[in-house]
């Protein structure tokens, strides 16, 4: 890895569905690659969580085992101990009470499926209006940055990583822009951050999510803060992609990256 200081701010351990490894052996595989920092930001889909005693059990067991990896790595390399709220528009009042509950350090926002509709990873969408999909998406989104009480925007053009990468559509973004710009905006001038997740760089997208020309925008539209996320679900991945983030940052003009601790934003310079 040729940058320093490198942070890697949306992972998940054992205590998600799809999560693989537990938090210490990702925690020393971090520190075992030279990574300053490491969230973990296990799944809340908070859509399902007030009906779902398995969900609360799996959010309360992974709050308490990031604690637990916070203090055993102090000084060794920093965890911040985060949540990633799938859907939180979907029902505000439960996602409050979570964040009522935890004392997080990033919160990240995002959205894996429509209302009443399977995850995006489910669809078909040889049988689907992709542009039906996508513009619902993003109203929902605008919906999710307007809502506010979250840190970063995860993984935004989610549904673009089955659409484009997995059935191969081509999808045209400039025809999106209108509802794109109203979100970056909304999180500019709020202060909150755009999350580059590299996950889609390991898979058949190739492309970060957002793409570069997004990234672009949000510095074009007074967007300050951007995280960074390898999105890992097991070991191999932690780290993944992070060097090609931080260049797309600095290429686009950001001159640091962003940590967060106890939700407040910090900036950490590119180097």
């Amino acid at each position: 890895m040729g940058y320093k200081k490198l942070l890697d701010m949306h992972t998940h351990t054992d205590n998600s569905p799809d999560g693989k490894a537990a938090i210490m052996h990702m925690c020393e595989c971090a520190q075992s690659l030279g990574l300053r920092a490491i969230a973990f930001t296990d799944h809340c889909e908070v859509d399902d969580y007030a009906g779902n005693k398995d969900s609360a059990k799996c959010v309360k067991q992974a709050y308490f085992e990031a604690k637990k990896a916070q203090n055993v790595y102090r000084g060794r390399l920093i965890v911040s101990v985060g949540v990633e709220l799938g859907q939180p528009n979907f029902d505000v009042q439960t996602a409050q009470s979570i964040l009522t509950e935890y004392d997080y350090d990033i919160v990240l926002a995002s959205l894996h499926n429509l209302r009443d509709r399977p995850d995006f990873y489910f669809m078909d969408y040889n049988n689907e209006s992709v542009h039906d999909i996508l513009e619902e998406y993003f109203k929902e989104i605008i919906k999710i940055t307007k809502w506010g009480n979250f840190d970063s925007l995860a993984h935004l053009t989610y549904p673009l990583r089955y659409i484009t990468g997995k059935f191969k559509i081509k999808v045209d973004l400039n025809k999106y822009t209108h509802y794109t710009d109203e979100i970056l905006k909304i999180l500019a001038y709020s202060g909150k951050a755009l999350e580059l997740n590299t996950s889609g760089l390991r898979q058949p997208i190739s492309d970060t999510m957002p793409p570069k020309s997004i990234i672009k925008r949000f510095k074009e539209l007074g967007g300050e803060f951007v995280t960074i996320g390898s999105d890992a679900h097991e070991v191999k991945d932690i780290g993944s992609g992070l060097d090609t983030a931080m260049q797309m940052l600095k290429d686009n003009g950001f001159n640091y990256t962003t940590l967060y601790q106890s939700r407040v934003p910090m900036p950490i310079p590119i180097e």
